[in-house]
């Protein structure tokens, strides 16, 4: 019997045996020893899923210094993204794109075309781009992401064929809350996690679309006080809603109020890690450091709870009461929130 002291660790391994457990069950990882992708394990993947390979294509962005994004997220941005319709539209995720002034996309055997952002619709986290000229790969369809579920073994891929395609795991179904002010519900978790993850296609057996990769996590499967890494995507199905207002280059209308804090939970508590150069927060006076203890009188009680009083507080453009903690002190900001959309000078039409 293991001592006391050492059941986290006995836990970790239980779970990080779950993974590989679920991919040599699976039928593929039993009739095949072929290169399955990035991952160690030899898996032969379904036939449908190889002839989508050719419909994930390569994307360099650049965005110049004087963006508001730059800062955070560089000015050379390379990933992935998934042709999904015939007018040479690519689907990615968003911030690989946004406040761009070039884009590149790269397909299968090596031809670059270049493309326009037609939209980044920041609530979902997806980006929309149109080549200027047809792409060769067919475009993938939409699956159904709602009836992803634990255990499902799915697809990862980037550019670059079945060496960048890899048999991951679904290992849970939840919200999620972004630090940047961005909740996204029932997202998808899966496990191994995928190196290249930015704009990634998750993929059905049939080859049909699921998700596009977002991020990195380190507790996508959380379970018994233990955890494993993986990816979080954004599900499909968020797309289909807005799907034509992106391809016009609209967005839904009516904006969620944004005030420009990062924020992250601290021993129960709300902390500003990080406030956006000319953003309401600091135009407020908001700082690092600040511990933020209710908005509109209502005691916020983690990063999702804060999110939701904050977009309920109004349209972009209301003000908004925060009650925040200052070196042990009390007191009331008042935050006269915006669009996020003008703030990154991303164009006011969409």
């Amino acid at each position: 019997m293991p001592r006391q002291g050492n059941k986290s660790k006995w836990r970790s391994i239980a779970i990080a045996s779950l993974v590989p457990v679920f991919l040599n069950g699976s039928a593929e990882a039993q009739q095949s020893d072929q290169p399955g992708g990035p991952q160690n394990e030899r898996v032969r993947l379904p036939d449908p899923v190889q002839r989508a390979l050719t419909s994930v294509v390569a994307l360099r962005a650049a965005i110049p210094p004087t963006a508001r994004s730059a800062e955070q997220l560089g000015t050379e941005r390379a990933g992935h993204g998934v042709v999904i319709g015939e007018e040479g539209l690519v689907l990615t995720v968003g911030y690989l794109i946004m406040e761009a002034d070039s884009v590149e996309i790269i397909e299968a055997g090596g031809r670059r075309v270049s493309a326009t952002v037609l939209a980044y619709d920041y609530e979902s986290g997806f980006g929309l781009l149109r080549t200027a000229i047809p792409l060769r790969a067919k475009p993938l369809p939409f699956g159904d992401s709602d009836v992803l579920k634990f255990r499902d073994v799915v697809t990862v891929a980037g550019h670059g064929g079945e060496d960048m395609a890899q048999r991951a795991v679904v290992v849970d179904r939840r919200e999620f809350a972004g630090y940047w002010e961005y909740l996204l519900e029932n997202a998808v978790f899966t496990s191994p996690p995928f190196g290249l993850f930015g704009g990634a296609a998750l993929l059905g057996d049939d080859g049909s679309l699921l998700g596009i990769g977002s991020l990195f996590v380190g507790d996508a499967y959380r379970a018994h006080g233990g955890t494993l890494p993986g990816n979080m995507f954004i599900p499909i199905n968020r797309l289909k809603p807005i799907y034509d207002l992106m391809r016009e280059g609209r967005r839904p209308p009516g904006s969620k109020p944004w005030i420009g804090v990062y924020t992250q939970e601290v021993q129960g508590r709300l902390i500003i890690a990080y406030v956006s150069p000319g953003s309401p927060a600091e135009l407020a006076g908001l700082r690092r450091g600040d511990i933020i203890r209710d908005v509109a009188g209502t005691e916020v009680e983690a990063v999702a709870d804060f999110y939701r009083k904050l977009w309920a507080s109004g349209t972009s453009g209301s003000t908004v009461k925060l009650g925040i903690e200052r070196d042990g002190i009390p007191e009331d900001v008042l935050v006269r929130s915006t669009d996020r959309y003008k703030y990154l000078k991303l164009d006011p039409t969409l």
